[in-house]
């Protein structure tokens, strides 16, 4: 292509517009500028003044949504109004009208995007407020996707219908691509909707120490995919989140108290008083630690080396290391109180007879049958 040719396409496009038309157009433009920069400076100004004197968050966030007004979309809108005044044919109003909507419409997708934002922060800091977890959520992390992917999508596609676009079949098209993709990533997807799951219904958090299976530790994260765990052993273990969903958790931080169970025997030598006296010691020593609540405490039947006891009673406090303590010093208090009573606990034991056939005895040998006697 010529110069020339260059030139006459040109002026075959752009209209036959003087200087007498653009000279107003360009002022009209920088004024439009001016003014939309200005007022949004004063509107700033004011809201911020306003916002310091107010305790609703409200104005706040007013302030930071229109803080995100894009600079460049100003110019550019600027530049329609002077467009708009320059005698145009009505194709090019076709395309400064369509610029006006893309305009718009963008600078709406800036402002809902700041908007987004906000609102996931102010679930963080209730997050954090309540659990101590300063760190991004996964509900916080899948929820930003998933709003500012709707949010873009529509300004896409509202755009593209005002071009004259047929979005219907765009739409279709997305949504069989949507179906495939998401049987390629069933398991990801899987994991992104437990990891959902463990935010929103909350059955253990970062901190909390829980068991899953054979496996007891403290979480440290729970990501969009996996979540750790730090082992009493001191490695870290990597599951699945679609995997944890599937076990039972046990969530020992909730523990408000601990019920203990436990059992032991005397032996067979006891007289039926001193069986009697064991309950209400037993009790009497649980009542007295004050971190101790008292449930139960019965002869419970007749073992095979043992008269057998069970216990039942509360700890106050859910700490393990507490819960410890306090059996320790329960048994040392009872192993103190059966020995002032005379009262031996007691261990696997058998007795057995000795029998001399009358065969063995004339023969002066010593063939025995060991006949057991009692256990």
């Amino acid at each position: 292509m010529t110069w020339e040719e260059f030139l006459n396409r040109a002026s075959t496009a752009w209209p036959d517009v003087g200087w007498a038309e653009v000279l107003p157009a360009v002022l009209a433009g920088l004024l439009t500028i001016i003014v939309l920069r200005t007022g949004l400076a004063l509107a700033l100004s004011r809201l911020r003044k306003l916002s310091a004197h107010t305790t609703t968050t409200v104005d706040d966030a007013l302030v930071r949504v229109l803080e995100g007004t894009n600079t460049a979309l100003i110019w550019v809108v600027g530049l329609l109004v002077g467009l708009g005044l320059l005698p145009l044919d009505d194709r090019w109003h076709d395309r400064v009208s369509q610029l006006w909507f893309a305009v718009v419409a963008l600078q709406i997708g800036l402002w809902g995007q700041r908007a987004i934002a906000l609102l996931l922060e102010a679930q963080q800091r209730r997050a954090a407020a309540s659990s101590n977890n300063h760190a991004l959520s996964a509900t916080a992390t899948l929820m930003g996707w998933g709003l500012r992917g709707a949010l873009w999508a529509i300004v896409l596609l509202a755009v593209l219908s005002n071009m004259g676009v047929n979005i219907t079949a765009f739409v279709a098209s997305l949504g069989i691509g949507g179906i495939a993709l998401a049987l390629a990533v069933q398991n990801i997807l899987g994991d992104l909707f437990a990891s959902l799951a463990i935010a929103v219904d909350k059955p253990f958090e970062v901190g909390d120490s829980i068991t899953v299976g054979d496996v007891t530790g403290t979480v440290e994260r729970v990501g969009l995919k996996t979540t750790r765990i730090r082992a009493l052993g001191g490695e870290q273990i990597v599951m699945s989140n679609a995997e944890l969903l599937k076990r039972t958790v046990a969530n020992f931080k909730r523990l408000q108290t601990r019920r203990v169970l436990f059992g032991f025997g005397i032996t067979y030598d006891a007289t039926a008083d001193q069986v009697a006296e064991i309950p209400p010691l037993v009790k009497q020593l649980v009542e007295a630690d004050a971190q101790l609540e008292f449930v139960r405490a019965h002869f419970k039947g007749f073992g095979d080396s043992s008269l057998d006891f069970e216990v039942v009673y509360r700890v106050r406090d859910a700490s393990y290391d507490v819960f410890m303590d306090r059996q320790q010093a329960l048994n040392l208090a009872l192993m103190r109180a059966l020995q002032e009573r005379g009262i031996s606990f007691a261990f696997p034991t058998r007795t057995v007879n000795i029998v001399r056939t009358p065969s063995a005895q004339a023969a002066g040998t010593a063939p025995v049958h060991a006949v057991p006697a009692a256990q």
